[in-house]
């Protein structure tokens, strides 16, 4: 008797949890119903000189994909790459596309690889607006005119990338750990809304920035010691009164961020949680917010014991992976199986969430 009314406290205590995090997930998505355009090429020559920046640390492999297009962009004044000590000729290489070569400097104490490169770069620059994009990025024409356009009147403007996922296991689960994202905060992109401080979030690959007026508010010294610099960034900004923004570049912008499977599991944990930059509370709530919304329903309905509430949070996830197409080409009918992962995601993030990887490009820092 004692036991059946134990388990039927706990079915009920969980149907009452995963309710609620059905009533947060439902209010996040709603924002997207307005959304900001995606970047397109603008029909005006950005206001200011534009200086782009690329942090390199052993990239000769893909350096070219991303300086190329730039050095051919008449709306881009300079290339400036910042080698950060590589050991395979990525210096060399961008000397030879044309690219000017910032020899980086030792890493200081309580500084993280890519802060400490970006950095360098944007002082080393000489635009007045400052675009700095990953190495692994493929930026196409019309990209920094629209991001010059797009600043605005934000400190910082983010654009995401199309995402080109080449095996049918990346197709599979790299979509499946994004949608942890948006499941989390809703549209980065979303009309009309302003996160809290300590949920700001945007994607580092690719940053748009008037060059003196950021750095007067710190420059990338703001996220010094974070792994999840690119966050650390945004809500660091945000504390101090000056807003960041999102936008949609996939039209403009592409990124081919692992070469398979196992390095799509490794590299997404690395940051997938940010767990250097978000309060416990919250992150223990967007844990249990993504097992609850993602990985609980599909178990329950494949054993026989969904309920309601699992069938319509499925089709949820459904509607959500379809708006998450314009992200991914190509994608194939692995894409499609992409919510079927979903219980490995939530795993990968409760991970992430207890044991933050502090090791990234051959450096391990300190908590």
């Amino acid at each position: 008797m004692r036991a059946g009314r134990a388990l039927s406290a706990t079915r009920r205590a969980l149907g009452a949890a995963q309710l609620l995090a059905a009533a947060v997930l439902l209010c996040r998505l709603a924002r997207g119903r307005r959304r900001h355009r995606p970047l397109r090429p603008g029909a005006q020559a950005p206001p200011a000189s534009v200086s782009a920046i690329v942090p390199a640390r052993d990239e000769a492999r893909r350096l070219r994909g991303c300086v190329e297009p730039l050095l051919a962009d008449p709306d881009v004044a300079e290339v400036v790459v910042v080698d950060d000590r590589s050991r395979d000729g990525t210096a060399e290489l961008a000397a030879a596309l044309g690219a000017r070569v910032v020899a980086g400097r030792p890493l200081p104490a309580g500084w993280v690889g890519k802060p400490w490169a970006l950095q360098q770069g944007l002082e080393a620059a000489r635009g007045e607006i400052v675009v700095a994009l990953d190495a692994d990025t493929r930026p196409r024409p019309g990209l920094v005119r629209a991001l010059a356009a797009a600043l605005g009147d934000v400190e910082l403007v983010s654009a995401t990338a199309r995402f080109e996922c080449r095996t049918p296991a990346e197709r599979v689960l790299h979509p499946s750990l994004l949608a942890t994202l948006v499941v989390r905060f809703g549209p980065l992109d979303a009309v009309g809304h302003r996160p809290a401080p300590s949920r700001a979030v945007i994607d580092g690959q690719c940053v748009a920035v008037r060059r003196e007026s950021f750095l007067a508010a710190g420059g990338f010294a703001l996220a010094a010691r974070h792994m999840t610099d690119d966050v650390a960034l945004a809500r660091a900004l945000a504390r101090r009164g000056r807003p960041v923004a999102v936008r949609d570049g996939g039209d403009l912008l592409a990124v081919r961020m692992f070469g398979s499977a196992a390095a799509t599991w490794h590299g997404w944990g690395r940051s997938i949680a940010m767990a250097d930059v978000t309060p416990a509370p919250w992150l223990a709530a967007d844990v249990a917010t993504v097992v609850l919304t993602m990985a609980v329903p599909p178990l329950r309905l494949a054993l026989g014991r969904g309920s309601a509430l699992d069938a319509a949070l499925l089709a949820v996830r459904w509607l959500l992976h379809v708006a998450l197409a314009r992200a991914y080409a190509p994608r194939g009918a692995a894409f499609w199986a992409a919510p079927l992962a979903d219980p490995l995601s939530a795993a990968r993030l409760a991970w992430s969430a207890l044991r933050p990887a502090r090791t990234w490009r051959g450096r391990t820092y300190a908590r």
